[in-house]
């Protein structure tokens, strides 16, 4: 399985951004973030088909995951941005769909995200 975060970047507090994870094989995916002095945290996840979809409760709605299996990419759209969103996000696979950090079989490398207030 290989993967490859993109997207980030610095955006204003309120603003959005896309991230794009170019990801290889038939599984799910998920998108975990780490901020700076804190452990890593998942985000959300989706499923092979799309149909199902997982966020951590924190997020309060802001963000989007879904998927362009034609393209092999999965987006985490993040609207509202706050300061406190300010990490590398990271996207992943659990090939036993336990969302956790340690329930994670690959790692891609990360895309910073700076949120600026």
């Amino acid at each position: 399985v290989q993967l490859q975060a993109s997207g980030g970047g610095l955006v204003q507090a309120g603003g959005s951004l896309r991230l794009s994870c170019a990801a290889s094989g038939r599984t799910s995916i998920g998108w975990f973030r780490q901020a700076p002095g804190k452990e890593r945290e998942f985000v959300a996840a989706i499923t092979w088909s799309g149909s199902k979809t997982y966020y951590t409760n924190t997020l309060q709605g802001r963000f989007t995951i879904s998927r362009d299996n034609a393209k092999n990419t999965v987006y985490l759209q993040m609207d509202s941005l706050k300061p406190e969103d300010t990490a590398v996000y990271y996207c992943a696979v659990s090939l036993s769909n336990i969302w956790d950090v340690g329930g994670v079989d690959y790692w891609g490398k990360g895309t910073l995200v700076t949120v600026s207030s």
